[in-house]
């Protein structure tokens, strides 16, 4: 083994019964640094961590090669070749190498405390009393920046935000300082400001620590901020692999191109196409011969990509690919790969799309507060106040985009338009076209039907929200059969709807378990379109998706819109998926929208602190450190107790005590509006001020 490397992978397989999942698989990971590995779900990255710790789920199963890993003592062992459930594994597992998984509320007992879960794992490996392993437990979550650490050592996964959730289960893998960190899509589902926050975290533990981080991620912009080095994988196979700034500044291999070109962009024309990765990810039963890249790949060569497997090829210092293009046939692929055009999908400026002077829903002062009860009778002693006195439209055809942080009453905002929740106070007032005009609130009987067949919702979890029992048919069936569709007709229907949003009709016949991530969003879209729908909620549509195939449901969505002329409020905390999609973006914390404004005004001039610091925390905008970046501390304050004043005060770097004694009203003007009282005093940070991560 290389003094340099902590852990060296050789010629892996893995596999599920017969059908291999990894194949002759090789990886470094340096002693003291982070290595990134990226690609698509179903590429093999989960299962290849899993190797390290050898809990692979049953029945998969390290099937050849070699991991070997340099412990503390200065000895090495060889994973692959040590039963997993012999003592050297369960000796290794948490105190030199720990995991940090996706999802920390399926990992994390919600049985137990927090602090009980990571004294635990404390005690496994180390001789010290319960007295100790809580006072470690506290520092532990005192050093990754958990609020109230005393108090938080006692509460359970449930009482905790998804941030710190994520910290919890940080502390959990570090209370033993272990040599290897992997973390597996930590930050995925965080807000953009807690994903930030976890990162700058991370990278100042592995600097103090000295450890190795292996880094499992879909989202280039982390990479850029966090990664030494990347291996880009696909289905199975490391297809490139180098420093991190000469992968993502001059990719090589045409997959991990597809993946910089597929990302929403902010340093450049908002209203450009993305250039999605054609297809998907197949499953490793179905692994096409040749390249397995090559049945998407634009660049691919009839007689070779098809027939011949290609090696690794050394393209400069520690840069590996494999591709042909590099090989002996290098000569057949002499001309340069087409780069991403400027133009193509109706985009807010193309015509076609332009909004209509008309406001199709009008929302004047809403609010929508839930009751807190306590005591025997469950008497009222207060409210959670989630919207508070919203005002906006939305105008027929276009785009709102509506961004903030988790807790900020974004969800809540759009399931009180569809119906889901009941007003407290305000008014809704939707306008259908050659109709008149409807309050949502009061509407009853034909009239709210209709609505109901109006205003579609798109909610963020497909797999929860599509009926596990149901065929696909069924399911978008379903609101035909509601709408009055004949039998007959439906099944013509389901058919023309699937085929609308990208899906073969052949599968009608499936249940949802059958699809992946991004094809059981097209169905719930389809479903959502069943109606024929005027108005389309979009609450974290693509949040949780692959960047390609977010690509494809974002241009999915662009292209429905223009062709059916849908208006979008699309719900997200993902400000780069919001720029790429909305004419307009509303931003929303504590329960009030803070700034509205066209898409190019929000990035460009922004006008609230808090719009600035959200714009400030999105990934691959810093250079490795997270220099420029600011942070934003502390999280949404508890709506149950608002405080006077501005609700941002308290986490506003230019707060002043005037700030702090009423709320500020709506300024600006009529297309461009912000709630800041400071704000005609203060020059705040736009998108095109920072580095973004620059484009294959």
């Amino acid at each position: 083994m290389q003094p340099q490397n902590l852990a060296e992978i050789r010629n892996l397989d893995i596999a599920f019964a017969d059908v291999r999942v990894v194949e002759g698989l090789d990886l470094d990971i340096p002693a003291g640094k982070t290595l990134c590995l990226v690609g698509e779900s179903g590429c093999g990255k989960s299962v290849t961590a899993k190797a390290l710790l050898q809990v692979i789920d049953h029945p998969g199963r390290v099937a050849g090669g070699a991991i070997r890993f340099r412990q503390g003592t200065g000895n090495e062992i060889d994973i692959a070749a040590t039963p997993p459930r012999s003592a050297a594994m369960r000796a290794l597992r948490g105190a030199d190498i720990a995991l940090i998984h996706q999802e920390p509320m399926s990992f994390l007992s919600p049985l137990y405390t927090i602090g009980n879960q990571i004294a635990e794992a404390l005690t496994l490996h180390r001789k010290v009393s319960k007295a100790q392993a809580r006072q470690a437990a506290i520092a532990m979550l005192t050093e990754v920046g958990m609020p109230d650490p005393e108090r938080r050592v006692d509460s359970y996964t449930f009482q905790l935000s998804g941030g710190q959730r994520q910290r919890a289960m940080i502390a959990m893998a570090l209370i033993n300082r272990p040599r290897l960190l992997i973390a597996d899509e930590p930050t995925t589902a965080l807000d953009v400001t807690t994903q930030a926050n976890i990162l700058d975290l991370m990278r100042r533990l592995q600097a103090d620590s000295g450890m190795s981080m292996l880094f499992i991620t879909h989202d280039l912009g982390v990479v850029a901020e966090i990664a030494d080095e990347v291996a880009v994988m696909y289905l199975g196979r490391i297809v490139e692999r180098g420093p991190v700034d000469e992968v993502l500044g001059h990719p090589q291999h045409p997959y991990t191109q597809g993946l910089l070109a597929s990302m929403p962009r902010l340093d450049g024309d908002f209203n450009a196409p993305l250039q999605a990765i054609p297809g998907m990810v197949p499953p490793p039963v179905r692994k096409p011969s040749g390249c397995a890249f090559h049945p998407r790949c634009s660049r691919a060569l009839k007689g070779i990509c098809d027939k011949i497997e290609p090696l690794q090829i050394a393209t400069g210092p520690d840069r590996q690919v494999a591709c042909h293009a590099f090989g002996a046939e290098a000569a057949r692929f002499a001309v340069p790969p087409e780069q991403p055009q400027k133009a193509g999908l109706a985009g807010a400026s193309d015509p076609s799309r332009q909004p209509s002077g008309r406001a199709l829903l009008e929302v004047a002062h809403l609010d929508k507060h839930f009751a807190v009860r306590a005591g025997f009778f469950q008497r009222r002693i207060g409210a959670i106040r989630a919207v508070n006195d919203v005002s906006f439209d939305i105008f027929a055809g276009e785009t709102l985009g509506l961004v903030g942080e988790s807790g900020c009453g974004k969800s809540t905002l759009g399931q009180t338009i569809v119906g889901l929740h009941t007003a407290d106070g305000g008014d809704m007032t939707y306008t259908p076209r050659n109709g008149m005009p409807v309050d949502l609130r009061s509407a009853r009987g034909a009239v709210a039907r209709q609505l109901k067949t109006d205003i579609r919702m798109v909610f963020q979890d497909p797999t929860g929200s599509l009926n596990p029992r149901m065929r696909v048919r069924d399911i978008i069936g379903e609101v035909l059969q509601v709408n009055g569709v004949a039998k007959p007709e439906i099944e013509v229907r389901v058919q023309k709807l699937l085929a609308r949003v990208g899906l073969s009709p052949d599968y009608a016949e499936r249940y949802p378990h059958a699809f992946s991530g991004g094809q059981r969003q097209r169905i719930a879209i389809a479903r959502a379109l069943a109606s024929n729908p005027q108005l389309v909620i979009a609450d974290e549509a693509v949040s949780a998706l692959d960047v390609s195939v977010q690509t494809q449901i974002i241009n999915m969505m662009r292209e429905l819109q223009a062709d059916l002329g849908l208006t979008y409020l699309f719900v997200s905390h993902d400000l780069g998926v919001v720029a790429n999609i909305s004419d307009r973006v509303a931003v929303m914390y504590a329960g009030r929208i803070v700034e509205i404004g066209p898409t190019n005004a929000i990035f460009r001039s922004p006008r609230h602190p808090y719009t600035e610091a959200l714009l400030a925390a999105i990934p691959g905008r810093h250079q490795r450190g997270g220099a420029g970046r600011i942070r934003l501390e502390g999280h949404v304050p508890d709506p149950a107790h608002p405080q006077p004043g501005c609700a941002f005060a308290d986490r506003c770097r230019y707060a002043q005590h005037a700030c702090r004694e009423a709320p500020p009203p709506m300024a600006g003007t009529q297309e461009h509006g912000f709630a800041c009282i400071r704000a005609d005093e203060l020059t705040l940070r736009a998108v095109h001020q920072e580095r973004a991560l620059e484009s294959a």
